[in-house]
């Protein structure tokens, strides 16, 4: 979200005796930097990108998506079965962690309005039908977006027509 002005005050202050340590995190790839018409990695110019420690990341393993849910349903104080627990790592795997690790909370209330005492498959089903992630949500807008008043899809027209009458 950086422009070209953000780094170039990055870059003074890079210089300055009492220097911050500055972390970046980007997932763009070849691409212009905002504020100007120039194309370079990431976004970033690249007398600022020349003093960065680029570091790779990879996406999380199942078997380390299980251990995180592990520690945050133990944190939480929410009983969970193993299969509840091999659900959550699916979907964790298939949507995201953060969203997985939503379903906790939500799906340990759903157990406790039956009446429960371990969250069940059934439980996080329900809370998984209940609330989208956000490759649903945008599959619902997509398909729905006929339904909305305004829509910047590419190509949808109904938009100016729609603010006329």
């Amino acid at each position: 979200m950086l422009d070209i002005e953000c780094f170039s005050f990055l870059n003074r202050a890079l210089e300055n005796d009492m220097a911050p340590i500055l972390v970046i995190a980007t997932n763009r790839g070849i691409t212009t930097i905002r504020g100007t018409n120039y194309r370079s990695p990431h976004g970033i110019p690249s007398d600022f990108l020349d003093r960065l420690l680029i570091i790779t990341t990879q996406p999380y393993t199942a078997e380390e998506i299980r251990k995180i849910l592990d520690i945050r349903c133990e944190e939480e104080d929410v009983e969970m079965s193993a299969e509840g627990k091999d659900l959550l790592t699916k979907i964790g795997t298939e949507t995201s962690l953060r969203y997985a690790i939503q379903l906790i909370t939500s799906a340990g209330l759903a157990c406790q309005k039956r009446k429960g005492k371990v969250v069940e498959m059934e439980d996080i089903s329900r809370v998984y039908h209940l609330f989208l992630d956000v490759k649903r949500s945008t599959q619902f807008l997509i398909d729905s977006q006929s339904d909305y008043m305004f829509s910047e899809v590419q190509g949808d027209s109904d938009g100016d027509d729609a603010m006329q009458s």
